[in-house]
């Protein structure tokens, strides 16, 4: 049987989200993030492809490793300026009907009490397509703006959001029991009291007494998010992502970092298949390959290698201005994301060791993650390729140009896909959680999150 292949759509609230540079490009429409009809067509186009969901990135700083300021990222328009993302997603859901949405909140600067009441609401609003990408911030930029010296050490921002987690399952899953909510007319009763309940939290990091002071949604919990690979990452993915986000510069990468979390997944009392993997990929098409490669030379014109080193620099924790261009990145030790570091050091120990001018080149257009170009039957190969020889569940879309690149999907590779019986013809009814894994809106019972449950834990 043919393995059916998963898309997301990778974008972010700015002007230049993975690939530097490309916002200069005449029929980039970038500029247009303060737009909302851009998300909303953008959303409908989606739609029209049978995409899970648009997973819109975040940050809360700026990009400042790279030479020592935030200049270079100010200047390239890297993720700054950028807007909101949740602000996005009620307009896109009144534009669709099956469309999911993964958006990106950090654990580290926000009280989870607030932040539990804004995901119940978009979970109402969205009749159950929101999920929560969860994030444990990487840029000591955010942490200073917020107040701090500098991020907490990798492990220990886990640790946090491990707590964070606790709360939030608490509040979703264990405050207001099922029946609670009676609209009872007759006796003038909206809820029934004895069936909401305190949390009663009280732990290292955050102290949270009372109810959740929304009721329960279609999900719940929104369905989790996660893309740490590190081995903390993985181990916290484990334990709660239902979805995971995964760059790999090559298929090798790939099939380890996908083989270390299904192993993970099993180990932490779950199915191996109780999470999809989505690897980050950019795809550049066009009807025949001539097109495609002239499209992509077209791209390269616009693509800035400075500002890939820009956000290279950030998202590895290293001042990659440096360093002589020519100079391999060698064996270093970063307080961001380390599986960037891991990602790069296994390419070079499968042959291949990466120079500061080649990670440049490789993020200018697609940014951590590899980009393919060819006609739609050759980007069909190759995508089905990747999920038989990695075992991966899909592919999160970044693009080189915005909306083209997912008009070009759409228009040439989804159809290919389609007749070999290797992509969805239409949407499975219900909520984002049942679209995903087909078993219900609300988590598995097997999940950590169900611990809490208010019938679990009396």
């Amino acid at each position: 049987m043919t393995r059916q292949i998963r898309f997301n759509a990778f974008d972010m609230n700015c002007v230049a989200h993975q690939s530097s540079g490309m916002w200069r490009h005449p029929d980039d429409q970038a500029s247009r993030y303060k737009d909302l009809s851009y998300w909303t067509e953008l959303a409908q186009l989606l739609e029209q492809g049978t995409f899970d969901g648009i997973f819109i990135a975040d940050v809360l700083g700026t990009y400042d490793v790279y030479g020592g300021s935030n200049e270079a990222a100010i200047r390239h328009g890297a993720q700054v300026p950028v807007n909101d993302p949740i602000l996005l997603v009620s307009a896109m859901a009144a534009a669709t009907k099956n469309l999911g949405f993964g958006i990106t909140a950090g654990t580290a600067y926000e009280h989870p009490y607030p932040f539990a009441r804004r995901m119940s609401t978009l979970d109402h609003l969205t009749k159950g397509r929101v999920g929560w990408n969860v994030v444990t911030g990487y840029l000591p930029s955010a942490a200073r703006n917020m107040g701090a010296d500098d991020q907490l050490e990798h492990d220990e921002r886990y640790d946090r959001a491990d707590e964070y987690l606790e709360v939030l399952y608490k509040l979703w899953e264990g405050s207001w029991e099922d029946d609670a909510v009676l609209r009872d007319r007759e006796t003038g009763v909206y809820t029934d009291p004895s069936k909401v309940h305190e949390i009663g939290h009280h732990g290292k990091y955050f102290t949270v007494p009372g109810i959740h002071i929304s009721e329960p949604s279609p999900q719940r919990t929104p369905v989790i998010y996660q893309a740490g690979a590190s081995g903390r990452g993985i181990a916290f993915a484990a334990g709660n992502a239902e979805a995971i986000f995964v760059a790999a510069p090559t298929k090798e990468v790939l099939a380890s970092t996908v083989k270390k979390l299904r192993d993970a997944l099993e180990a932490a009392g779950r199915d191996r298949y109780s999470a999809r993997i989505y690897t980050l990929l950019t795809i550049i098409t066009d009807e025949t390959p001539e097109k495609a490669k002239a499209k992509h030379e077209d791209f390269k014109k616009y693509a800035s290698e400075e500002g890939a080193l820009v956000f290279m620099s950030g998202w590895m924790g290293i001042d990659l201005s440096q360093y002589d261009l020519d100079e391999p990145v060698g064996n270093v030790k970063s307080n961001a994301i380390q599986s960037v570091i891991a990602n790069f050091q296994e390419s070079a120990a499968n042959g291949k060791e990466f120079t500061v001018r080649d990670i440049g080149r490789h993020g200018a257009i697609g940014g951590l993650g590899p980009y393919i170009v060819g006609s739609g039957e050759q980007i069909a190969d190759q995508l089905q390729e990747w999920v038989d020889e990695t075992d991966v569940d899909g592919f999160n879309l970044a693009y080189a140009i915005t909306p083209g690149t997912f008009e070009d999907v759409v228009k040439y590779v989804i159809p290919i896909l389609r007749e070999r019986g290797a992509y969805p013809t239409e949407y499975v009814e219900g909520t984002l959680r049942e679209k995903l894994h087909g078993r219900g809106d609300r988590l598995p019972d097997e999940h950590h999150g169900a611990s809490f449950r208010y019938e679990k834990v009396v």
